[in-house]
């Protein structure tokens, strides 16, 4: 799924190649994917793309005084294209086709059984509920040392990794680079978030600004098809279950829930210890 740092590649990259063109033609190929109904998509037709935006881990493009806002979730992604083909198939993984007067397009697809790429035509971004209750961007100048103790005090005994994760609480950070952030602070997923010294307060607030940055720059730039490969070859502990940890060299352990995973060094933020399944599992101080 992509997270905060390739869905800020994708702003640039799309920003660079769309803003200024004229919008052609919007056409919808899976029904599914449309959340949104009071705008027709064919409003856009006609209208000059004069931003784009991101909110977390949505996108959106700015038109006509519209907002057209997508969420990648765990399949989608975003190809662009130089000459917009002739054609649009009814069957595969293309969701959505944005064709600009100039003879770009871009397309919005998901692979996978489980269809969940969300597309909204809307006046307002915050028209869009799940962009509403977002919480704050964790590299938005006001999300600061206080920003981050207001947040793991109000999360109380509630787990890192679930605090981290909830788009409700912060913004943009999904399961691997909350592995990553975690794993640079040297903290187990399992902690308590409320409890944590000053020392770790200030070790993950460094993680979360550090990790997510460095991301971004290695992203920015890239052509959309390069995102994938450079986010996979950067990680020191997510999807590398029973590797060496490239800091200590312990072997890269994993907790399995019933449709993810994470990923930890035993040795860097567990003291040596193995944390046993979810349901068995006790918070590890």
């Amino acid at each position: 799924m992509p997270e905060l740092p390739e869905v800020e590649a994708l702003r640039v990259f799309l920003a660079d190649r769309a803003v200024g063109l004229t919008i052609a033609d919007v056409q919808l190929a899976a029904f599914h994917a449309l959340k949104t109904f009071e705008l027709p998509l064919s409003a856009l037709s006609g209208c000059e793309v004069d931003a784009v935006a991101r909110r977390g881990k949505y996108l959106a493009l700015s038109a006509g005084g519209m907002w057209l806002a997508w969420h990648l979730s765990r399949g989608g992604w975003l190809t662009w294209r130089e000459t917009t083909p002739k054609t649009v198939p009814r069957k595969g993984p293309l969701a959505l086709r944005v064709a600009f007067a100039e003879g770009p397009s871009f397309d919005l697809t998901e692979y996978g059984t489980q269809r969940r790429l969300a597309v909204h035509l809307v006046n307002n971004l915050d028209d869009v509920a799940m962009i509403a209750t977002l919480g704050p961007d964790p590299l938005a100048d006001g999300f600061d040392p206080a920003a981050l103790d207001t947040i793991l005090d109000a999360a109380g005994g509630a787990q890192l990794k679930g605090v981290l994760r909830d788009q409700r609480i912060i913004a943009g950070i999904g399961n691997a680079y909350s592995d990553e952030i975690l794993h640079a602070a040297k903290l187990s997923p399992f902690k308590a978030a409320g409890r944590l010294t000053p020392d770790e307060r200030a070790a993950l607030y460094a993680a979360v600004k550090g990790e997510l940055a460095a991301a971004v720059e290695r992203a920015t730039g890239l052509q959309a098809s390069e995102l994938k490969d450079t986010k996979r070859s950067a990680m020191r502990v997510h999807g590398r279950t029973g590797l060496p940890c490239p800091v200590c060299g312990t072997t890269v352990a994993e907790v399995s829930f019933a449709d993810s995973s994470l990923q930890y060094c035993p040795t860097c933020q567990t003291g040596g210890k193995l944390l046993a399944d979810r349901r068995l599992s006790r918070l590890l101080k």
